[in-house]
């Protein structure tokens, strides 16, 4: 059987905050760009009149590469670049997430010369099997029953850590 060479993630472009053209904010018509490789990429479709604050709430599915290390997320006013974000895989796959895990987002755009210009919410999710366990493992994630489930949720989950005297 043949490894697959990408997953599935669904990218939740929900909304901007402060966003900026030339250090003014931005009056209309702002998309955003998702790229998992510089062959793969999906928009979301433009937020007339949310100026510096624009909320599209779209569900972008895409393909994300096995050997995907960054999601590029970019915002567009028009043809401009209001600012860009390098989003680690990491921080929504692998490790100790959950299969179908909903990982919930902010990160802060930068423009072309580097500076802070806005923040992008998202919501990321990585589809299928695969996606679970711990360490990069394929054993399914499970937590340990509470002794009082009247008082939780009736689930305790715990990240190992390695310890040195």
């Amino acid at each position: 059987m043949e490894k697959p060479s990408s997953k599935e993630i669904e990218v939740t472009v929900i909304s901007g905050e402060g966003l900026l053209l030339s250090r003014r904010p931005v009056k209309k018509n702002v998309s955003v760009t998702v790229k998992t490789d510089p062959f793969n990429s999906r928009s979301t479709g433009v937020d007339p009149e949310g100026g510096s604050y624009p909320a599209w709430n779209e569900k972008l599915v895409m393909e994300l590469p096995l050997h995907a290390h960054f999601i590029t997320v970019e915002a567009h006013a028009g043809s401009r670049l209001i600012g860009v974000a390098n989003i680690p895989v990491s921080d929504f796959s692998g490790g100790y997430l959950p299969e179908n895990y909903l990982s919930f987002l902010s990160y802060r755009l930068r423009d072309s010369n580097g500076e802070k210009n806005g923040i992008i919410n998202l919501s990321v999710k990585v589809k299928g099997s695969g996606n679970m366990g711990y360490a990069g493992s394929s054993r399914p994630w499970m937590g340990v029953p509470t002794a009082d489930a009247k008082v939780s949720d009736g689930i305790v989950t715990g990240i190992p850590v390695s310890y040195r005297y």
